[in-house]
């Protein structure tokens, strides 16, 4: 499957590319599906619906079923957390899954980055940084992009994976 990546610090314009990206590469008629890494406890599930109740009794996976969405719900209880390559084993199959964040990891990613936020940039310690998205110029041994450059970064990541050249 291929896999492509948005990283970066917090409040760096991840989710805004990753938003931007899927619209844009959906837009040009490739499937993609998406990964997001949190680094605090995520709940889909809220007090008083009936999964949640499922969920509390002590449930191990609960799935939601609808005629528009089905949904998932596994319940670590303590063990770790899953790997990324066994979440994308997981996934149905896609022209191209974006991942965001899961920086350590070593697929191909960009690097979003907002000088505001005031954090360095991660790209010099981590050769799997293939491009830079920022919203400043900046001299780097790697492609540069405007931050709000969808099209050009979209280009790139296709470019890069093999569905476009």
């Amino acid at each position: 499957m291929r896999v492509y990546g948005v990283t970066g610090w917090k409040n760096a314009g991840k989710t805004g590319l990753m938003e931007r990206l899927v619209a844009d590469i959906t837009g040009r008629g490739f499937t993609v599906s998406t990964i997001k890494h949190a680094h605090h406890n995520v709940d889909v599930d809220h007090p008083g619906t009936d999964s949640y109740r499922h969920r509390v009794a002590g449930a191990s996976e609960v799935v939601l079923a609808s005629s528009g969405r089905v949904a998932l719900i596994r319940e670590l209880r303590g063990a770790d957390e899953p790997r990324l390559q066994d979440l994308l084993a997981r996934m149905s199959p896609v022209d191209l899954v974006l991942i965001e964040g899961y920086k350590r990891e070593p697929h191909p990613k960009v690097e979003a980055f907002r000088s505001e936020a005031g954090n360095p940039l991660i790209a010099p310690g981590n050769d799997s940084i293939r491009a830079i998205a920022s919203d400043i110029p900046m001299d780097s041994d790697r492609p540069v992009f405007d931050l709000n450059d969808t099209s050009g970064i979209a280009d790139f990541i296709l470019e890069e994976v093999g569905l476009q050249g």
